[in-house]
């Protein structure tokens, strides 16, 4: 009898270890995979969930048509090889709560995203350990590879959102302190519509963008210098707020400006729409990018009818604003090695990556996954729409100044900007 009571209770230890050990087991998975090939991940990819269900969650619906591309490839190597799979896009920001659910639940059901706001994800996700970060072999050794602020967590793009007007009418747009002058309303997405906005507000305090600020207010003819009280108040809204940075002022100045005057929208969709017509004169906006490809040219709108802003010589300040959809896996992921290959498969070849490259404004940090799209808006050679010539990835972060969203600041921020931004939006 005591030799058996000490067989079951043998058992259940292991059972209870075999248990708590699953994070470390997929963190152990996540360090050998990223010794390995591509090829090497899909063979153990094979091994582990050929036949089975394999669940996700992402903010892009666009996984749902990189996976069977996926399970094609593994298919080359084995041709039997099927995979069963959900992809599910939760709606208002739920992305979070059901992640965490997942992990602190008894069956484990998801085992990786695709997920935005690098504000929630540093706080809610990468600090309490929900998600664990994975960085392919060959993404590492991709040549050209764009490797800062991609890496931790791994981005599989990062987007555009650029400042865009309606150029119809007699109004100038030549510095990003236009957008917020006297009269102005420019079309925006609400900030507590889509979280990734007030990112980007969060960011331009930080010091490069708040730098940027002050050099393109500094740029203004001296008639247009009219916020210098306001900039000079700002001092003590950062000292509130914990901002320390020199030119902090600068950034918080215009960010309250924006807040002050944005006419907010509920997407993107229709503010494109709107600044494309020829009923939308001087209007302004600040949207994805990637929104030009869907206008349909008729007598009343063309893209022609508007302009993106930091494409005009001499344009000074930030041209719009960047964040990024990053991939991770779950720490208690039931298919760990299957989403090591996926994800390496999306980050470094081109057919993982097309259903994201197949539009312009969207940028992979590995150059060859890339399709080109700097002559979207040349037809039969005749530069038709250059609206649509995307400048690519480095001329927008570089030359088009866009303040890119760093999550560890955002986090670092948000417990006070975000009430403080609301405030102004209240008011």
């Amino acid at each position: 009898m005591k030799k058996f009571i000490s067989i079951i209770l043998t058992l259940c230890l292991a059972i209870s270890i075999c248990s708590f050990a699953t994070a470390e087991d997929v963190a152990d998975i996540i360090a050998q995979a990223q010794t390995m090939t591509n090829e090497e991940l899909y063979k153990k990819a094979i091994e582990e969930s050929n036949g089975k269900d394999f669940f996700a969650v992402g903010n892009s619906s666009r996984g749902k048509k990189a996976l069977p591309l996926f399970i094609a490839e593994l298919q080359k190597i084995d041709p039997s090889y099927t995979l069963n799979f959900d992809w599910q896009q939760p709606k208002e920001n739920k992305i979070f709560d059901q992640l965490t659910e997942d992990v602190n639940g008894a069956n484990h059901v998801m085992s990786m995203t695709l997920i935005q706001d690098g504000n929630q994800i540093q706080s809610k996700m990468l600090d309490t350990g929900v998600l664990l970060n994975f960085v392919p072999k060959e993404w590492t050794e991709a040549e050209g590879l764009s490797k800062e602020g991609n890496e931790f967590p791994l981005a599989l793009q990062t987007l555009n959102k650029v400042f865009m007007f309606n150029n119809l009418g007699d109004a100038e747009f030549t510095n990003m302190w236009d957008f917020v002058d006297e009269g102005q309303a420019p079309l925006f997405m609400d900030v507590n519509s889509e979280l990734v906005g007030k990112n980007f507000l969060y960011m331009m305090t930080s010091d490069t963008y708040a730098t940027w600020a002050k050099e393109a207010y500094e740029a203004l003819p001296a008639e247009k210098q009219i916020y210098n009280d306001l900039i000079e108040d700002m001092k003590l809204d950062a000292a509130d707020l914990g901002l320390t940075g020199e030119n902090v002022n600068y950034g918080l100045a215009w960010v309250y400006l924006w807040c002050e005057k944005y006419n907010a929208q509920t997407d993107d969709g229709p503010i494109c729409n709107t600044l494309v017509t020829t009923s939308a004169v001087d209007q302004a906006g600040l949207l994805v990018y990637s929104k030009l490809r869907s206008v349909e040219e008729t007598p009343e709108s063309s893209v022609n009818n508007i302009t993106v802003a930091a494409y005009q010589d001499g344009y000074t300040g930030i041209g719009g604003y960047a964040y990024k959809h990053y991939l991770m896996l779950t720490k208690t992921s039931p298919l760990p090695w299957t989403s090591c290959a996926f994800i390496a498969y999306m980050t470094t070849t081109a057919d993982g990556f097309s259903p994201w490259g197949a539009d312009m404004g969207g940028y992979a940090p590995v150059p060859a996954c890339m399709k080109d799209h700097s002559q979207d808006g040349v037809i039969d050679g005749v530069d038709t729409y250059p609206a649509k010539n995307d400048r690519g990835y480095e001329w927008w972060i570089n030359t088009g100044k866009l303040v890119v969203e760093d999550p560890a600041y955002c986090a670092s921020v948000s417990g006070t900007m975000s009430d403080w931004i609301d405030g102004i939006r209240a008011n």
